[in-house]
């Protein structure tokens, strides 16, 4: 069999430029809260442990040697996650910005702190980048399973409102290419976490096409209620007028429109009789 070991670089890049984009796909979503000025809804676990995992795989790759591409897309990941989540605790509600406070405490002051020092106090050598590499694999995982609890509350409200497909999609292309570089460099501290990664990325997609088509005929379905719920149409007798269907409210419209047209006809025709019985007015010769 060819070695094809040399190829491992080629992915290396492949894979920087897709993690870079899944690195920005999520600005759809930020630019929504933006507008929204809120970020209720939305979770910040995900960019909490996306920000922690890149900080874990800047320091593994520095052990390890050779891995100059990883260095330098979890530098970026770094800059880009403290962004997106600096923004969302800014336009986030009391309670989740101090969960999402919390949860940067724990992360990345205190566990990637007490990994840094146990790792470089305690062991040595070759040892060291085995255990910090093994601690990256169980978080990569946690990585790729954080946007579980947004696949549980689509199929909980069978809405995809708060799970982008351009996230889950490119997420599923990253960890294919993150997969090849690690089986090629026979680093199973990168591969064996994109497998899961994959799974969960093609799992997040069927279920947003499982559930786009869903919200779309139910936004159809409601659009014409909903913009009659603020109007309140009430009888002479001040009672308002029972519940009415989707035909009969356009039934209703188009008699309203024939019975306006048909006064409007007839207050024309008055007019004019009105102004053709008037007497006219006879010239004096001076």
């Amino acid at each position: 069999m060819a070695d094809i070991s040399h190829l491992a670089p080629i992915f290396g890049v492949l894979g920087s430029i897709i993690s870079f984009i899944v690195f920005l796909s999520p600005l759809p979503t930020f630019y929504d809260i933006y507008k929204k000025k809120s970020a209720e809804g939305y979770q910040s676990i995900p960019y909490g442990v996306a920000l922690f995992s890149a900080m874990l795989m800047i320091y593994y790759a520095l052990l390890k040697g050779n891995m100059m591409v990883v260095i330098i897309i979890n530098v970026l990941g770094i800059v880009i996650e403290t962004i997106y989540i600096g923004f969302y605790i800014f336009y986030a509600p009391k309670k989740a910005r101090v969960q999402t406070i919390k949860l940067l405490l724990l992360l990345v002051v205190g566990g990637y702190g007490a990994i840094l020092l146990v790792v470089q106090f305690l062991f040595k050598g070759v040892v060291r980048a085995q255990i910090v590499g093994w601690v990256c694999l169980v978080f990569s995982i946690f990585t790729f399973a954080a946007p579980l609890c947004i696949v549980r509350k689509v199929i909980k409200t069978k809405s995809v409102e708060y799970m982008p497909f351009l996230l889950s999609f490119f997420l599923t292309l990253s960890a294919v290419m993150w997969f090849v570089y690690g089986f090629l460099k026979k680093d199973v501290n990168i591969y064996a976490p994109n497998i899961l990664g994959f799974i969960f990325g093609i799992l997040q997609m069927v279920l947003y096409f499982m559930y786009n088509k869903k919200d779309k005929n139910i936004v159809k379905e409601q659009k014409l209620p909903e913009l009659l719920q603020n109007h309140l149409i009430i009888l002479d007798d001040q009672k308002k007028l029972p519940h009415l269907t989707e035909e009969q409210i356009i039934d209703i419209w188009k008699l309203g429109s024939l019975v306006y047209s048909e006064k409007l006809n007839a207050r024309g025709a008055d007019q004019a009789a009105k102004v053709e019985n008037m007497p006219k007015l006879q010239t004096v010769q001076t």
